[in-house]
């Protein structure tokens, strides 16, 4: 018989949360106060009228159906099954509800369609906590999704999935749907919150790290077009459900609950303050004991694929993978700890885990679950919570003799059970670090660190795309390593950076090139910040240019070249990992630009030291080029002019008095020198300062007068063609607004254009003669290619007087946008200049990349394969071929 009068008391007692709904929502009290718990429910999910608004009818029903479940748990009346499914099911509610709302707002017209909502997690396997987030992944399929006629369908997608994020976690007096967490798609840090499907099934089928497959196990379509969910989760089943026995698994879910102690270790130890959750014995152990076991054996026996934990635990016991007893004791466990867990939750409706360290607050949680005090309940936990620690610590030992053997025979059987095709090229070579011959590796300390980090390595480079590629130049950057024990014990202890490793050693020789100088390098990619987009310049140049007391100028030289080294690398990872290489480039360009903008100011105060300052002027740096344009390569250069503002004829007041020429041109050529010299911490930019005015003979600093001067009276055309591209980078607002009118005077002037097509289309000759492109893969140079495109807008800039923009791909919208130019360009620019971005860091010599590497490529351009990708690449040749050679024709030369 159910006591509702007890609960009642219990939830106004205990629970101020509670206690506040009983009086929001009478229908829902009414019906519970005669113990009609399904007719509570059902007033519950009456709570919101659609005049509320969505939003609004939504939080009113959350907070109602809170209320109701609490009350049907704290009274006994429904078990711990239906409580989590019943919340798991609002949620599915209140996706699909917040996603047709935001598609109706956007594309009222349109059929809801393309657009799908996995749920993960809990959520995905219908275990929902009291008060929890959720944790969706959006996809989205570029063909039906709905979008305007002018809007990029991606630009779509993220709309209507921050619109629902927006609609679920929005706050007021009715509190909230729910927290969204969006972090557990693909490359967070890289990527829009909603995914193309054939992206991320490209991403999970070679890019994904191993937490991601036990992620899956729990994964459905919870909303939107989930005839699209079951494709995407159809595609990636290889993915998580793996045909050999994974024991591989075990090493990354143990790794993650190591972390978890390690990282919540005031949470480990029973008692007041212990994480439910996270805790040693606690549910997180009973959640990956299951995992573990699913992920080794789910892919031969599909009835251990069940997301639900319960579910998991009983089919592993019929199947005989796990004993009947401990699945027993681990569900028995579970529940408790999901029950208590709840009750955490109710008093105040906060996500959190952690039994209150306040004896008070303790026992306000144990009186709330009907139990006599705090002690009480401590006495309920402990004996499963030491249990299921104890059993969970059972899959510690199975790591113990993963090691390789010394004898050549066996290691040849163990490499070909990891995956070598060709054991012989990995004998060689491990034979050689073992050897002593290695600089690296002749201490025991370093060899030992060696010996634990093989077995994993060896297992992620046998699964390399280019087995081979990766080892040998894994073994060229260990044979540069002045010490290699740290390298080996960060990898060793970080296992998803080994299959970073993997894939940059097969795929980026740049890359692997750094990594052997640096090879801590590695060390920035640990937090998962490295794969954000770069932070904005003002951010950045802060970041590098930051020094402690008593650090000097050399200082600074070596720790902006450490922490640019850090970014570009960084970058260089996000896209080998799946990133937008557009996206990359823009991200080298602002490390580039704080690089510029730190060191200048250093390099200016370090000068002012001595040489004090000249009255009235000042400093400008003026970028061109890609740098003007903001969107570089892993390997491009710098194209920089100097100028200075004020008199010429002035001179310094310091201490060593310098004309105001000399000063700027010495103060121009030290901040050429902190960017381009190699130190301690090796080289930073190539700087090129020829394009400055009267190139290699003029003076590397001039005034701005003399510059204004020099645009109207003396520059070339072509001067005027790479201006289109110019954009000051370091001085202060006023002298950057006056360099930008000169700027603007100079490209808006009136002139002769047919005298100037004339000469850019003989410069583009002269260009195709002088400097052939290395191959068909030259983007930059081939017919059709990115040269021409920059032509092709230029000189349209210059015959309609507009879209000055220094940014290629905006001055192209823009020309597109006045039906100027046709707008099959924009495309053809993007997957050029991707093509350009990620073939610097996989094939810098412009050449074929390696048939492996092939794939990547191909994914980055936004092209499903390599054919698709060369299918692609050809059209956008022939349709900027067309409109250049249609513009050049009538200047052709005789």
């Amino acid at each position: 018989m159910i006591d509702w009068l007890d609960t009642e008391k219990r939830i106004r007692g205990h629970s101020p949360f509670l206690a506040r709904a009983l009086d929001r929502y009478p229908a829902v009290t009414e019906r519970l106060a005669v113990g009609d718990f399904d007719g509570a429910f059902a007033a519950a999910q009456a709570a919101g009228v659609p005049e509320d608004g969505i939003a609004r009818s939504l939080r009113r029903r959350r907070g109602a159906i809170a209320l109701a479940v609490a009350a049907a748990d704290l009274a006994g009346a429904w078990d711990m099954d239906r409580v989590t499914r019943t919340l798991s099911d609002f949620a599915d509610q209140a996706l699909e509800e917040a996603l047709a709302a935001a598609m109706q707002e956007r594309y009222p017209d349109a059929e809801h369609q393309g657009f799908v909502i996995l749920a993960l997690g809990k959520h995905g396997s219908r275990e929902l906590n009291y008060s929890s987030d959720i944790d969706p992944i959006l996809l989205y399929d570029p063909a039906t999704l709905p979008h305007g006629e002018r809007e990029d369908v991606a630009d779509a997608a993220v709309r209507i999935g921050r619109r629902v994020s927006e609609l679920l976690n929005a706050r007021d007096g009715d509190g909230y749907v729910f927290r969204v967490d969006l972090r557990l798609r693909p490359s967070p840090e890289a990527t829009p919150i909603a995914l193309p499907v054939e992206a991320a099934i490209g991403y999970y089928e070679s890019t994904a790290l191993g937490w991601e497959q036990a992620a899956f196990i729990r994964a459905r379509p919870a909303a939107g077009d989930k005839a699209l969910g079951d494709y995407f989760l159809r595609q990636i089943r290889p993915f998580v459900w793996r045909r050999s026995l994974d024991f591989g698994a075990i090493d990354a879910i143990v790794d993650i609950s190591r972390r978890i102690r390690d990282h919540y270790a005031q949470g480990q130890a029973f008692g007041p303050g212990y994480d439910l959750k996270r805790g040693r014995g606690g549910i997180r152990e009973v959640e990956f004991f299951a995992q573990v076991h699913q992920l080794i054996h789910g892919g031969r026996d599909p009835s251990l694929r069940s997301g639900n934990t319960r579910e998991a635990l009983r089919a592993l016991a019929a199947a005989n993978v796990i004993e009947p007893d401990v699945a027993a004791r681990l569900d028995t466990a579970y529940i408790l700890f999901r029950t208590i867990e709840h009750r955490l939750q109710m008093v105040e409706d906060r996500q959190t885990h952690e039994l209150p360290k306040s004896p008070d607050s303790l026992d306000n949680v144990a009186r709330l679950h009907g139990l006599t005090d705090s002690a009480a309940l401590l006495d309920r936990l402990r004996p499963h919570v030491e249990w299921v620690g104890r059993n969970y610590d059972r899959l510690s030992p199975e790591k113990a003799d993963a090691s390789l053997s010394h004898d050549e025979d066996r290691l040849k059987e163990q490499l070909m059970e990891l995956g070598f095709a060709d054991p012989d090229t990995p004998i060689a070579r491990i034979a050689r670090w073992r050897g002593g011959t290695v600089r690296a590796l002749r201490s025991a300390p370093s060899r030992e660190a060696l010996e634990a980090l093989l077995p994993g390595l060896m297992r992620t480079l046998a699964k390399a795309p280019d087995p081979s590629r990766a080892l040998n130049r894994l073994d060229d950057m260990i044979g540069r390593l002045p010490s290699a024990i740290n390298f080996f014990k960060l990898l060793a202890a970080r296992p998803a950076l080994v299959e970073l490793l993997a894939e940059i050693l097969s795929h980026a020789p740049t890359l692997a090139d750094a990594l052997s100088r640096r090879a801590e390098l590695i060390d920035g990619l640990i937090d998962a910040s490295a794969f954000d987009p770069a932070p904005p310049v003002a951010q950045l140049a802060q970041q590098l240019g930051r020094l402690e007391p008593g650090e000097d100028y050399q200082t600074l030289l070596d720790r902006v070249r450490q922490r640019v080294g850090d970014r570009r690398f960084a970058l260089g990872a996000q896209i080998i990992r799946g990133g937008d290489p557009l996206e990359a480039g823009r991200g080298y360009g602002r490390v580039a630009e704080a690089a510029i903008e730190a060191l200048a100011a250093g390099t200016v105060a370090e000068f002012e030291s001595a040489h004090g300052k000249v009255p009235g002027g000042e400093l400008l740096i003026l970028a061109l080029g890609r740098m003007g344009g903001g969107v570089l390569t892993h390997a491009s250069d710098l194209d920089l002019v100097y100028l200075f503002t004020g008199d010429f004829s002035t001179e310094s007041d310091g201490a060593k008095p310098l004309g105001a020429t000399q000063y700027f041109n010495r103060l121009a050529q030290r901040i050429t020198n902190a960017l381009s010299v190699h130190t301690a911490s090796g080289p930073l930019y190539e700087v090129d300062t020829r394009l400055r005015p009267s190139g290699a003979q003029g003076l590397l600093a001039v005034s701005l007068d003399s510059f204004a001067r020099y645009q109207r009276e003396e520059a070339w055309t072509w001067e005027h063609l790479a201006l289109t591209r110019a954009r000051p980078v370091f001085g202060s607002l006023q002298a950057r607004a006056a360099l930008d009118a000169i700027l603007s005077e100079t490209l808006q002037r009136p002139r002769d254009f047919d005298e100037l097509a004339r000469q850019a289309v003989k410069m583009r000759g002269d260009i195709a003669r002088h400097k052939p492109p290395a191959g068909d893969l030259d983007v930059k140079l081939v017919p059709g290619g990115l040269v021409d495109l920059e032509f092709l807008i230029h000189v349209n800039q210059f015959h309609y007087r507009m879209a000055f923009n220094p940014d290629l791909g905006k001055a192209l919208a823009d020309l597109v946008a006045a039906g100027h130019l046709p707008a099959d360009l924009i495309a053809a620019h993007d997957l050029i200049t991707r093509y350009l971005v990620v073939s610097r860091l996989v094939s810098p010599k412009s050449t074929e990349p390696a048939e492996a590497t092939r794939p990547l490529v191909a994914r980055a351009c936004g092209a499903e394969d390599w054919d698709g990708l060369l299918a692609s690449y050809a059209q956008a040749r022939i349709c900027v071929g067309e409109a250049w050679a249609a513009l050049a024709a009538p200047y052709q030369e005789e």
